[in-house]
C-alpha cells in the first residue's frame, strides 16, 4: 500500500447560511484530501500549520480521529475562512490565512505526494512546498490541485506562472472548470487541459459540478456523469473527488515512482473507472454538511 503525503493548509471553515447560526467545520483543501484518503483506509500524512487555539484543536481532533498523521509547523493562529452558502448550497469564501511553512526533511518516504491550493501559491511558504515536492518526486508520483481562491492568488499572470510550475511537477493534475476559467478565461476547459498535458502530467482531471467530470491524457479522453445526490452543500466535494481518484489509482498499482510509466499509459476504460469512483465519493460529500468525505464502507454502499 502506498504511503501518501499531503502538503498544505488546514483552515477552520466558518459556514454562514442565511437565517441560520454560523457553524465552524474543519477544512482546507489539502487537509480535506488527507482526511479523504485516511477514511478510505490509505496511510495519509499531512504536513500543515495550525495555531494553539480552539480552531487548531478542532482541526487536530478531526483529522487525527479520521486516521490522519499530522506533521505541523506552529502558527500564531489557525487560518480561517468564512464560507457563505446561497440557497442552492454553493459556497463563496473569504479568508484570513498566512502560509509560512519551511522546507524540511521528513520522517517518511512517501510513495505519492499531493499538494496544492493556497499552500502552492502563497509566499513565503509556497517556495518551500515546491522545493520539497521537487525533491520527493524522485521516489514518488505527484498530484496537484490549484483549488483557485481568486482573492489569494495575487496578480493574474504571476498566479498562472506559479500554477503552471506546480503542474509541471505533477503526474496527475486536477482542477474544476471554474478553476480553469479563472486561470484561462479565453480558453475552454478542454483547451486548458490540453495545455497542461504539454507541461508534463500523464493525466488531467476536470470536474464540472453537476455535469460530471472528464479525464484527459495525451491520447484519450474519458467522461463520467455526476453521481446522483441530494445536495446539502458543496464544501469539500472536489477534495473528496481527488482523494477517491488517488484511492482508485493506488488500487490499480498506478502510483509511486516505479509506476510512473504505467500511469503514463493509463487506458481510457481505467481512467473512466477512476472518474466514476471519484464522482461517487463527491456525491456522498455533498449530501451532508461540511467537508466530510466517505469511508470505504460508505463508498461501497453508494450506487
Amino acid at each position: 500500500m502506498t504511503d501518501f503525503l499531503v502538503i498544505g493548509e488546514s483552515v477552520a471553515d466558518i459556514v454562514r447560511t442565511p437565517g441560520q447560526d454560523d457553524l465552524t467545520h474543519p477544512g482546507g483543501s489539502p487537509a480535506n484530501v488527507a482526511l479523504g484518503l485516511a477514511r478510505l483506509d490509505r496511510a495519509a500524512t499531512l504536513l500543515t500549520q495550525l495555531g494553539p487555539d480552539p480552531a487548531g484543536k478542532l482541526i487536530t481532533d478531526h483529522l487525527t480521529a479520521g486516521g490522519v498523521r499530522l506533521l505541523t509547523d506552529g502558527q500564531p493562529r489557525t487560518p480561517t475562512a468564512v464560507v457563505t452558502l446561497d440557497q442552492h448550497g454553493s459556497a463563496r469564501y473569504s479568508f484570513d490565512i498566512e502560509w509560512t511553512v519551511q522546507d524540511r526533511r521528513l520522517p517518511l518516504v512517501p510513495g505519492h505526494v499531493h499538494f496544492g491550493s493556497i499552500a502552492a501559491v502563497r509566499e513565503p511558504g509556497a517556495s518551500a512546498v515546491l522545493a520539497m515536492v521537487a525533491r520527493l518526486r524522485e521516489r514518488a508520483t505527484v498530484s496537484y490541485d490549484p483549488n483557485v481562491r481568486a482573492q489569494l492568488m495575487g496578480e493574474h499572470a504571476e498566479a498562472v506562472t506559479r500554477v503552471e510550475r506546480c503542474v509541471a511537477l505533477s503526474d496527475l493534475a486536477k482542477a474544476s472548470d471554474e478553476d480553469l476559467a479563472w486561470l484561462y478565461p479565453d480558453d475552454s476547459p478542454e483547451a486548458a487541459a490540453a495545455h497542461w498535458l504539454t507541461l508534463g502530467p500523464a493525466a488531467v482531471l476536470v470536474t464540472r459540478g453537476a455535469l460530471g467530470a472528464t479525464g484527459f491524457t495525451r491520447t484519450a479522453t474519458a467522461t463520467t456523469p455526476a453521481a446522483r445526490a441530494v445536495v446539502a452543500d458543496t464544501v469539500g466535494a472536489g477534495d473528496s473527488f481527488t482523494s477517491a481518484a488517488l484511492d482508485a489509482l493506488d488500487a490499480r498499482n498506478l502510483l509511486g515512482a516505479p509506476a510512473r510509466p504505467a500511469l503514463a499509459r493509463i487506458a481510457p476504460d481505467t481512467l473512466a473507472a477512476v472518474l466514476r469512483h471519484a464522482a461517487r465519493a463527491a456525491a456522498v460529500t455533498v449530501s451532508r454538511p461540511g467537508a466530510t468525505p466517505p469511508t470505504t464502507d460508505e463508498l461501497a454502499a453508494t450506487p
